[in-house]
């Protein structure tokens, strides 16, 4: 028996963004583009991505929110945590936050998912950074507010699902 098999090829440099946004009940802040070549340490963070996710919750929820990060080496950092406490009315500390434990932020359970969704419904398919940038800022500001607000709602049960699986796995145990 005899077959030919072709290797699949991939892309050898396959565009990619990293991007900082944000959710709340009733909105979503801007996307933030992260420069291309930087490391997102806390410098970074505090200095560039920072100050702006918490300006767009300033803007969205005046009259106050909590602050939620993802757990990110850079969320976790020393100087992030310094700046939280000085810049931001309330946030949800390092140490009050369950390790890996994305099955708790909107973004991971919901947000992404449907940007990655509406991203592949797209085409053609961008072929530079900036095609790129411009076709998640459409996929971003066309997401619909119904599902987002649904998702963070869901939060507070999810916390208790959380709790009730003693900070294991409980997707399925909904």
């Amino acid at each position: 028996m005899k077959a030919d098999i072709k290797p699949r090829e991939r892309e050898k440099f396959a565009q990619h963004v990293m991007v900082s946004d944000g959710v709340c009940f009733c909105g979503k802040g801007r996307l933030h583009f992260v420069d291309q070549s930087a490391k997102v340490d806390s410098a970074y963070y505090v200095g560039r991505l920072l100050p702006s996710l918490v300006d767009d919750c300033t803007q969205l929820l005046p009259s106050g929110y909590i602050f939620q990060q993802v757990g990110a080496p850079a969320d976790t950092a020393r100087a992030t945590q310094n700046w939280l406490k000085t810049d931001c009315p309330d946030v949800i500390a390092k140490d009050q936050w369950p390790p890996n434990s994305p099955d708790l932020n909107p973004l991971d359970y919901h947000v992404l998912g449907a940007m990655l969704e509406a991203y592949h419904k797209c085409h053609p398919k961008p072929k530079t950074i900036a095609e790129l940038k411009e076709v998640l800022q459409v996929i971003w500001d066309s997401l619909p507010h119904g599902p987002i607000d649904k998702a963070v709602k869901e939060f507070s049960k999810r916390l208790k699902a959380c709790v009730a699986a003693e900070g294991g796995h409980f997707e399925h145990s909904q």
